[in-house]
């Protein structure tokens, strides 16, 4: 069967359109709406959002339609609305087109079906629902369906096998990748390909998630995988969010996006656009920068491209009963006994403190994190600081890893701990039983949003925020839990509260860090600083500090990380200046960021009393040498 879609694509590359919640949120409507509703009760909103995208270039839209399935649509008791809704998207994005005389193809979206919670889904039941809408979207007269978003292999198998065999339109495939370039069911690019097009997509690509540079990693290893596939496409968030008073905002510039659309191109892509975050004027900017290539564009070259930890045991007592249990006492006396922390003593006594930052593993062998737990300890870090599932990616849990580096390594660990996961019940067990193993620097935060990472659709859980769980901490040193109940002998932890000061609502910031501090903050960790001035002024607004307060120091590993971190990380700026010295260095980034770091440090040292380091890319050598250097005579503290 023709359909203009391939014939386009064998002329050129097309340029698709947006983000539409991000626009629809923009436009004053919250999250907790249903937004395919809004096919029925605002159609003039979706039309003026399809007419904004034709007109700043996009030659295929996509309906309004990414949760029209009946389990999504469950959620707001409009269930049996899915053909309505399906129907009226596809007439509003058709209008749209037919309004502004432009040769726009009409993309049907079928989002995941959503559900994550209960039963597992069984195969009749989602390709009754994935059929239901899909023949929605073909009797609207949609050009072709676009199957975006997906994180579960098996959820796009059920929604491709349905859509191939109920229609002759062409279907493209978009899988959900991570950072590290595989699917969240474990698949790689290669295996994505070979898949898809084993069960007939037309064209298949990557949507969501991650921004242009992860993008781009991933669509050259799809190309070089499978250099016979003639369509590929991409379409990245603009950049990770970052979430300001239960708002998301996304930071990467249509200037940012316009500059990979030359990449992506190379890279094999032939439709190429703009998921979460991305606006008209990205798509605007994307037209521009197509544009300029287009004559190329039309024939695009392909690009080709130890467990050594063991188990921790307690030995049970057995016929000794009585001096089993007595040793046991004073062990847990000692564990429990009101003195400071290590780190809470080295602050006091005015020595510069030194932590490095560890990555949890995903799997269940520690023996890398631990090796640099081991190496750190050899060049006099005073510890280590721990990660609790950062980027809301499934990593082994802060909490384990503090317990197998303090007690495998004997260095003290601070632990990242976030309310996002756990409801008040969890987390004050959580801390109960942390405080009982000798874990007691915790530093609070409320965590990244599910949607940022491999389970997009769990539920974050936040029955408090960051400043709730520094009271929970502070009562739980009173003696008392959250409710008031007595919990008898007093905890001793010691409180860590986050700050930015590069945050891009700064009064906001400043006011949540002084209410963390009047809850029980002990000390202060900040993002990554680059800029010593910014830093300065900052804790200039904020006034007089009582506590410590230890600076984020990122070690740039090269241009290509510093670029990402530039356009694409929230809550991390990188100056013109940095960014323009980490290129210039080219080969030697490494050594150019280490440089960069010791500068840092150097400057701000009168206005901090410790640094933790952030290693880049996992590659602890550079924060190895960066303790060496700190810790020698070299360095002199102010």
């Amino acid at each position: 069967m023709y359909n203009p879609l391939l014939e386009r694509l064998n002329k050129g590359v097309l340029l698709a359109d947006g983000a539409m919640g991000t626009i629809l949120f923009g436009q004053g409507i919250p999250y907790t709406v249903c937004y395919e509703e809004l096919n029925v009760s605002r159609p003039e909103l979706i039309s003026e959002i399809h007419r904004s995208y034709i007109q700043a270039g996009a030659e295929i839209i996509e309906t309004n339609t990414f949760g029209a399935n009946r389990f999504r649509l469950a959620k707001y008791g409009l269930e049996d609305k899915v053909r309505l809704f399906n129907l009226r998207a596809a007439k509003l994005a058709r209008e749209a087109r037919d309004i502004s005389g432009e040769p726009v193809l009409v993309a049907g979206s079928v989002g995941p079906l959503g559900q994550t919670r209960g039963p597992a889904l069984q195969p009749d039941a989602m390709r009754a629902a994935f059929r239901e809408q899909i023949e929605a979207l073909m009797e609207g007269g949609v050009d072709f369906l676009l199957l975006e978003t997906f994180y579960d292999y098996q959820q796009m198998v059920h929604a491709l096998s349905v859509a191939k065999a109920v229609t002759d339109l062409p279907v493209v495939a978009q899988m959900t990748f991570s950072e590290e370039g595989h699917t969240f069911s474990g698949h790689t690019p290669l295996e994505a390909l070979t898949m898809l097009q084993a069960r007939g997509a037309d064209v298949i690509g990557l949507n969501c998630h991650v921004g242009p540079q992860g993008s781009l990693s991933v669509l050259e290893q799809l190309n070089a995988a499978g250099p016979s596939f003639p369509y590929l496409s991409v379409m990245p968030n603009a950049g990770t969010p970052e979430r300001i008073e239960g708002r998301m905002f996304y930071h990467a510039s249509p200037e940012y996006f316009a500059s990979y659309v030359s990449k992506f191109v190379e890279a094999g892509a032939k439709i190429v656009g703009g998921c979460c975050g991305t606006t008209p004027a990205h798509i605007a900017a994307m037209r521009e920068a197509l544009d300029k290539i287009r004559p190329a564009a039309e024939t695009p070259t392909q690009s080709a491209l130890n467990l050594g930890a063991g188990s921790i045991m307690f030995s049970p007592p057995h016929s000794e009963a009585n001096e089993h249990s007595s040793a046991l006492e004073k062990t847990l006396d000692k564990v429990n006994r009101a003195e400071p922390t290590k780190l809470a003593q080295t602050l006091a006594d005015g020595k510069f403190a030194i932590s490095v930052e560890l990555i949890p593993p995903k799997g269940i062998k520690p023996i890398k994190m631990l090796n640099a737990a081991n190496l750190m300890a050899e060049l006099g870090a005073d510890t280590v600081n721990i990660t609790d599932n950062a980027m809301a990616t499934v990593r082994m849990s802060s909490l384990g890893c503090a317990m197998l580096v303090q007690q495998s390594v004997g260095l003290e660990a601070i632990v990242h701990y976030t309310s996002r996961d756990r409801n008040l019940m969890a987390l004050q067990s959580d801390l109960l039983g942390a405080h009982a193993n000798g874990i007691r620097n915790i530093l609070a935060l409320t965590g990244d949003p599910p949607r940022m990472g491999n389970y997009p659709g769990a539920s974050g859980i936040w029955d408090v925020d960051a400043i709730g769980l520094v009271e929970i901490l502070n009562r739980l040193n009173q003696g008392s839990d959250y409710n008031g109940t007595s919990i008898g002998t007093p905890a001793n932890f010691h409180v860590g509260a986050a700050f930015n000061p590069t945050a891009t609502d700064l009064p906001n910031e400043i006011e949540r860090l002084r209410k963390k501090l009047a809850a029980g903050a002990q000390f202060i960790m900040t993002q990554p600083v680059f800029n010593p001035a910014t830093l300065s002024e900052t804790l200039a607004q904020v006034g007089e500090i009582k506590v410590p307060v230890l600076a984020g120091i990122m070690l740039l590993h090269n241009y290509k990380h510093a670029e990402y971190m530039y356009h694409e990380v929230p809550g991390i700026v990188v100056p013109d200046s940095i960014l323009k010295r980490m290129q210039s260095a080219g080969e030697k980034g490494m050594q150019e960021g280490l440089k960069v770091a010791i500068e840092v440090v150097e400057e701000i040292r009168p206005l901090i009393q410790g640094v933790y380091i952030m290693p880049s890319h996992n590659k602890y050598e550079a924060s190895a040498e960066l303790v060496k250097l700190l810790r020698s005579e070299t360095f002199q503290p102010a």
